[in-house]
C-alpha cells in the first residue's frame, strides 16, 4: 500500500491551522507507516470508519482513548476532554502542548488510540446517494414511456 504524502505548502493553503502544528502532526503520523493521514483542511486519522485523531482549526490535537486509558491520561498530563464547537467529545482528550511537541512521548498514546479503534466493529459504509432525502426535495415522478 502506498501512502500519499502531501507537501506542506498545499496543506497550508487549504487551512488556517498554524504551520508548526501541522508539522508536529505530520511528524507524529509519519512515525507509524500503517496509519494514514487524511483530510487537507482539517487533518485526521481513521480506521474502519472510526476517527481516532484530529487536528482542530486552532491546532489542538484530539486523541481518542478507551475509558481507562483516557482517565489515566487526563490525570497524568493534567489534560481535559476535547471541546469542539461547544460540545464535549467524551472519548477524546486534548493533548497538552508540551506532550504534542514530544513525539516520542506521544507515540505510546497514539498506539493505544489506534488499538482501541481497531477493536471496534467496522462502520457500515453508506452507498453513494443513500440516506434521507434533503429537506424540501421532491421525488421525481416516473413518466410512462410514449408509444
Amino acid at each position: 500500500m502506498h501512502r500519499l504524502v502531501l507537501p506542506m505548502s498545499r496543506d497550508a493553503r487549504k487551512t488556517e491551522i498554524p504551520a508548526e502544528k501541522l508539522e508536529l502532526y505530520d511528524k507524529l503520523i509519519r512515525e507509524r507507516p500503517h496509519i494514514e493521514r487524511k483530510g487537507l483542511g482539517l487533518p485526521y486519522t481513521s480506521v474502519n470508519g472510526h476517527m481516532f485523531t484530529f487536528l482542530s482549526a486552532a491546532g489542538s490535537l484530539g486523541l481518542r482513548l478507551p475509558r481507562d486509558l483516557r482517565e489515566e491520561f487526563l490525570k497524568e498530563h493534567n489534560a481535559t476532554l476535547f471541546v469542539a464547537h461547544g460540545t464535549v467529545l467524551k472519548e477524546y482528550v486534548e493533548v497538552p502542548e508540551d506532550l504534542f511537541k514530544d513525539t516520542a512521548g506521544l507515540l505510546p498514546h497514539l498506539d493505544a488510540s489506534y488499538q482501541y479503534v481497531v477493536g471496534l466493529a467496522p462502520k457500515q459504509q453508506r452507498k453513494a446517494g443513500a440516506g434521507k432525502p434533503k429537506r424540501g426535495a421532491k421525488k421525481k415522478a416516473k413518466r410512462k414511456p410514449r408509444k
